[in-house]
């Protein structure tokens, strides 16, 4: 006999199972969305954007060989590559193990500048990271900035530190292309990241497929060895970094930033130059009015005639400073010449009591060798004869050892109110934020080697993103002005226009701005355009990078209390252009002086043209270059 089945029973069982079965399918798809979004989170806490939201970077660990790798997009198009951190150390086996963020917005008023307020806004996140081989930790420090993404690494506990080599790469797309420069004062050369003929100077300024550019530099390296760039032999757009030397500290104790800027046009990435500022600590000196950036001229012949006479020079063309260079110890090379005393025919505090008399400042040429042995005789002697600056010469650059000397140098240099320019190859980081005595520096290929228009027009996208440069603005030594020169075939002079010239010591930045380098008082003639180096500031209120193209032209535009400077130059070619005022105050109305290369048709010797118009921001002006040629301009509200 069959049992008997209860229908019902089974139904109910049925529809028992259905709902475990539901539930269970619940629970499952809540699990999964709750992984799904603890995934989420954990790829947004590894993650940082910029304030406009423009630029991304992401840090992502659980690689096969525990290394951190990152990227950088902007606008979600590949600006870095997936490329490795790391430095001595920390190289393998990391693991990110926690993670903190703040956001800062903040508006600071330089000492001086090229702007008057320099806002400081980004986003951080500080990502912490152990390693099973220690029981110490790294940070890594990471910056979203609306202009670019800088990073450092910083050592924490209280070890002593070894630090022979960084693992940051930079890998970027295909077909990248950039400006390199093997040294501080080579010529920069458009190649792909591929087969360089050695290191690269820092900043590298890139053009990415797409027409974005970008450029790598180095900010706040005052303790550490120098770091440029270098590609492995029969590799690919993988930039490497390369230390001059190791670097023996203890911890706490922080790298400099590795910075990548990114911008849409070339114009831009020099606009938000003041990366390297921000990065840097704030201005560490307490009185900062004794510094006082202005205009210089270089005293040619070493005798108190001379010094007297270029005082006078300066008094008529409004110059701030005269300056002895090298040779008025005795030769500069010569262990036994002491910056203690002047050579006899140079009655130095003569001149400097004469030029204090007219207002006029005097700073002094030192070579390091000297400076090496005699920095803390000729700081308090030097204020005791009221100098006003030294230049430092021929520096040792790169190393950990004389890195460090440099800037504890400046900062001693500030506690006896002597104000610095260093020169040959040393580059800027942005320490005159916080030692703004250090008014200028060299390490760029200026109007001492006679560059092209090319050269000049590269410039300011390469060099002078990293901040100033001493430039030495030649005006007069040409052939057809100096008989000297005409008589001798071998003998270099300027290549470009005068207006060219003028135009460069406006866009060419220098707080200290040397002019006439390579003239003497017996060069001028009184010839009308000098009105504009009369008037010119070397420090702003505002300023506009209006144009540009890296090594073709650009139009620079600055501002002090209610006047516009304005420099604008081209390549080798000549170039037709229509300028426009659209960056004036359409409430005001203003008078233009307007200096052109006039050629043969103007009778003067440099063949000047000047101009005066009535202009708005509405305005629009029609301009001729000529090839190495350029303009410059007055614009002053009415």
């Amino acid at each position: 006999m069959y049992g008997y089945i209860d229908k019902r029973k089974i139904s109910a069982q049925r529809n028992e199972s259905l709902t475990i079965l539901k539930m269970r399918k619940k629970v499952f798809s809540f699990v999964v969305l709750q992984l799904l979004f603890m995934v989420h989170l954990l790829a947004q806490e590894k993650s940082l954007h910029s304030p406009d939201g423009r630029l991304d970077f992401e840090i992502r660990d659980g690689q096969p060989d525990g290394e951190l790798i990152y990227e950088i997009k902007y606008n979600g198009l590949p600006v870095i590559l997936p490329s490795l951190l790391g430095i001595s150390n920390w190289e393998t086996d990391m693991e990110i193990e926690s993670v903190s963020e703040k956001s800062v917005d903040n508006v600071w008023h330089p000492v001086y500048g090229e702007r008057a307020k320099v806002k400081d806004r980004y986003n951080e996140k500080i990502f912490v990271v152990k390693t099973p081989k220690r029981k110490d930790r790294l940070q890594i420090i990471v910056r979203a900035y609306d202009g670019g993404i800088a990073f450092r690494y910083q050592y924490v506990g209280n070890n002593y530190l070894r630090i022979t080599s960084e693992k940051t790469t930079f890998r970027v797309p295909q077909n990248t292309y950039c400006w390199f420069a093997p040294y501080a004062q080579a010529e920069h050369k458009y190649l792909p990241v591929r087969d360089w003929p050695g290191e690269a100077e820092r900043p590298l300024t890139l053009q990415l497929p797409g027409k974005l550019y970008a450029a790598l530099g180095e900010a706040e390296m005052v303790n550490y060895s120098r770091t440029k760039f270098f590609l492995n032999k029969g590799e690919e757009n993988i930039i490497r970094c390369q230390m001059y030397d190791a670097v023996d500290e203890i911890a706490p104790f922080s790298s400099p930033w590795r910075v990548v800027m990114v911008a849409d046009q070339a114009k831009d990435l020099l606009a938000n130059n003041d990366i390297f500022l921000n990065l840097n600590k704030e201005c560490k000196i307490g009185n900062t009015g004794w510094i006082k950036p202005g205009k210089v001229m270089r005293v040619t012949r070493l005798s108190t005639e001379a010094g007297k006479e270029m005082v006078d020079l300066a008094l008529k063309r409004k110059l701030d400073y005269i300056h002895f260079d090298a040779g008025w110890y005795g030769p500069e090379s010569v262990k036994d010449s002491d910056p203690r005393k002047p050579i006899g025919s140079l009655d130095l505090l003569e001149v400097v009591r004469y030029a204090r008399s007219k207002n006029i400042g005097v700073w002094l040429y030192v070579n390091q060798r000297a400076l090496a042995e005699y920095l803390d005789e000729i700081l308090p002697l030097y204020q005791s004869w009221g100098i006003a600056g030294i230049k430092f010469g021929f520096v040792q650059v790169g190393s950990f050892r004389w890195t460090t000397w440099m800037h504890e140098a400046v900062a001693k240099c500030a506690k006896y109110q002597l104000m610095v320019d260093i020169h040959d190859e040393y580059r800027p980081t942005g320490f005159s934020r916080t030692y703004p005595n250090l008014l200028t520096q060299e390490g760029v290929r200026g109007n001492e080697e006679f560059p092209d228009g090319v050269n000049n027009t590269t410039l300011p996208f390469t060099r002078f993103l990293a901040g100033a440069a001493d430039a030495t603005v030649c005006y007069y030594h040409r052939k057809e002005l100096k008989p000297n020169l005409a008589s001798n075939p071998n003998a270099r002079s300027l290549q470009n226009t005068s207006c060219h010239q003028m135009a460069l010591s406006v866009i060419n930045y220098s707080p200290l701005q040397f002019l006439y380098w390579y003239d003497t008082p017996s060069d001028f003639k009184d010839d009308p355009e000098l009105v504009f180096f009369d008037e010119l500031h070397t420090v702003w209120d505002d300023t506009k990078i209006l144009e540009g193209s890296i090594g073709k032209f650009v139009s620079i535009a600055r501002r002090k209390g209610n006047k516009w400077f304005v420099g604008s130059i081209t390549n080798n070619d000549s170039r037709k252009f229509e300028f426009s005022f659209d960056f004036l105050d359409p409430d005001k109305k203003y008078e233009l002086r307007l200096f052109t290369d006039g050629g043969e048709k103007i009778k003067t010797r440099t063949h000047v043209a000047i101009e005066t118009k009535k202009v708005t921001y509405k305005s629009k002006l029609k301009l001729d270059l000529l090839p190495r040629g350029g303009c410059a301009m007055i614009i002053e509200e009415k």
